[in-house]
Formats: structure tokens, C-alpha cells, sequence
């Protein structure tokens, strides 16, 4: 992996290119065995990874798709026990703001007092005493922005956080929030066949000078090549529940990651690693974090580093994951809503 280092913002802290989300060794992809999850983060650092993401949601998957749950804050907590003696090699990003709520779904909670309960929690589950990104995961539309990021700005004061991110917001809000405090990072979806943030999102953080960090910067392992049109998902499997892999649609973008593979092979690469090169590509401080809770997978993602593109290539790669070609938008009918005056 390339030694070079992407600003997140301007927190003066510095990141190798690819990072990597651990969600899926919680929730949302399957069953996870904690000890593999646990080795391919030791992998990570080992190959030269030093940018891990979690959230405190992630484990409470019930609440979300109706999979067995892990529990609150299990991935937080398997992170923080992989990184136990090593704190000072990896940076840790997590996040806050999306919980059970008493009546089913997932409540969005950005309520001042809330944001520094969370924060608490987190850095006991985490082991440690202060968090190096700390995101709101969703906006509660019940509280302005200016309210949530102010409170945060007290953390980094307090020296419990060290820079403020954002997930999954429009310009609009980015705006609004660097007006309260310096907003590092955006955490959006962004990949070869999901690229909406190219619209208006991307130039403002080009503007703000805010890095982005693309969630599943592999489409869901469809960008990988190792699904085919007939793949099916298991309960529990959330892309089950995505309108891109859903019956016809998945069919048709199959064809495009069969492209793709093509466009790979011929140049010695796996399709993984031309999607991330891609982005590493694009005219921006960007730092992917692409999960996956296999050892064999860190180690090839971490390579994509390697995989030269040319500027054609770039634009040939564009062209075949036009978002005219790609079908199915983003998220199905997930049960998620602000949070709810029962709420505690």
C-alpha cells in the first residue's frame, strides 16, 4: 500500500487512501465470526491501513431489517478490542445520531445533550479517550444542524473528539454547518454505479475544502465481480432490500460490472480494485472505506493503491457506469424518522 497520506479536511490529520468499514462484521451482510473480523483488522494495520470506521448503531440490525441482533454498540466494541495496544497506529471514525427507537425502526436523535451522551458511550466501547472523527450518522429533522454541530464543537473543546464529520447530507446543510465549525469530512455513498454526490454535494466540499469518504465504494460487493445476475441474498442480507439488486435491475447492472471485470482482467487487476482506483482518481481529497470482514479482501483492496489509470481510463470508466446506465436508486423502504416525542 502507498505511503502517501490524504488530509481529512483541515483537522491536520492525515490518512493512508483506503480505509475500512467494519459494519459488516455486525450487521447487514450475513453472519460475521468475531475472531476473522478481528484478524482482518490486525491485517489492515499489518498492510498499512490506519483508517477504521464504525458507528454505534451498527449491531443493532433488528432495528433496521429485522436481523438477529449483535446489540448496540457490538461493533464499536469489536473494533475497540481490535485496536487494543495499537490506539496509536489507526485513527478511528464513528459515529452518532441514529438509535433504536422505542417504537420499532430507527430513530435520529441530534439533540445537544444527546450528542455528548453518545460520545461517552462510544469512548468506552471504543477503549479510548478520544475519538479521532466523530460523525453525525443521520440529521434529526426535529433539531437545526447548527444546534447538533455546536454541541460537537464543545467535544473537540473538551478534547474528547478531534474533528466533526458529516453523513449523507446536501450542500445546503454542509453550508450551514461549517458556519458553526469546521466540518472535515462528508460520508456519503459514492462509487462507479452510485455517483448522485457528483451533482452538488461533491463541489461543495471541493469548496469547503471537505474530504469525502465514499461508503460502499464497491456498490455492496457488486463492483467486486464475484456476484453474478443470479446471485441470491439470505435473510438478514441487506441488499435484499436495495432497489439495484433488486429482480430486472440487477440484471441489467450486472451487464455493467461484466464490463468491468473485462476492463480489469485486461489489465491485470481485480474489478475491486479498478472501482477504488477510480476514486482515488477523481479530482478531490477523497479516502474510500471499502468493509469487508475477510482477510483476503483488506489485502486486495489495500493494493487498489497500486492500479494505475490513465486519464482515458478514468473516462471510459465513467462512461460505462453512466448513471443513465445503471439501474435502481439507493434504499428501499427503510423505517427511518426522526426521533419521536416518547423518546428517551
Amino acid at each position: 500500500m502507498t505511503t502517501a497520506r490524504v488530509p481529512l479536511g483541515h483537522s491536520g490529520i492525515h490518512v493512508r487512501p483506503i480505509g475500512l468499514g467494519c459494519m459488516g462484521m455486525s450487521q447487514f451482510y450475513g453472519p460475521a465470526d468475531p475472531a476473522e473480523s478481528i484478524a482482518t483488522i490486525h491485517t489492515a494495520i499489518d498492510v498499512g491501513i490506519d483508517f477504521f470506521d464504525t458507528s454505534d448503531i451498527y449491531g443493532a440490525a433488528d432495528a433496521v431489517i429485522g436481523q438477529t441482533s449483535n446489540g448496540f454498540g457490538h461493533n464499536e466494541a469489536v473494533l475497540g478490542r481490535a485496536v487494543r495496544g495499537r490506539r496509536n497506529e489507526v485513527v478511528l471514525a464513528t459515529k452518532f445520531g441514529s438509535r433504536p427507537g422505542d417504537a420499532g425502526g430507527v430513530v435520529m436523535d441530534g439533540r445537544p445533550e444527546y450528542v455528548a451522551q453518545a460520545c461517552e458511550a462510544s469512548l468506552a466501547r471504543l477503549g479510548t479517550d478520544y475519538i479521532d472523527l466523530y460523525y453525525i450518522h443521520r440529521l434529526d429533522p426535529s433539531v437545526p444542524v447548527e444546534e447538533t454541530v455546536g454541541a460537537m464543537a464543545e467535544l473537540v473543546t473538551a478534547g474528547k473528539i478531534r474533528a466533526i464529520g458529516l453523513s449523507a447530507v446536501d450542500s445546503d446543510t454542509l453550508h450551514r454547518a461549517s458556519a458553526i465549525a469546521p466540518i472535515s469530512a462528508l460520508q456519503s455513498e459514492y462509487s462507479l454505479w452510485e455517483r448522485t454526490l457528483e451533482d452538488d454535494v461533491l463541489p461543495t466540499c471541493r469548496e469547503l475544502g471537505i474530504t469525502v469518504v465514499p461508503y460502499s465504494p464497491l456498490g455492496r460487493a457488486a463492483l467486486t465481480g464475484t456476484l453474478t445476475s443470479s446471485t441470491s441474498f439470505g435473510t438478514g442480507d441487506f441488499r435484499a432490500t436495495l432497489p439495484k439488486f433488486q429482480s430486472d435491475n440487477y440484471a441489467d447492472n450486472a451487464r455493467l460490472v461484466d464490463e468491468l471485470r473485462e476492463f480489469s482482467t485486461a489489465r491485470g487487476h481485480t474489478p475491486g480494485q479498478v472501482a477504488l482506483a477510480w476514486l482515488l482518481a477523481q479530482p478531490h481529497d477523497i479516502v474510500p472505506i471499502p468493509g469487508t470482514k475477510r482477510v483476503k479482501y483488506v489485502r486486495e483492496n489495500a493494493e487498489a493503491t497500486a492500479v494505475p489509470l490513465s486519464v482515458d481510463d478514468v473516462a471510459a470508466l465513467a462512461d460505462m457506469f453512466a448513471p443513465e446506465r445503471v439501474r435502481g436508486g439507493q434504499y428501499g423502504n427503510l423505517d427511518l424518522r426522526g426521533r419521536q416525542e416518547s423518546s428517551t
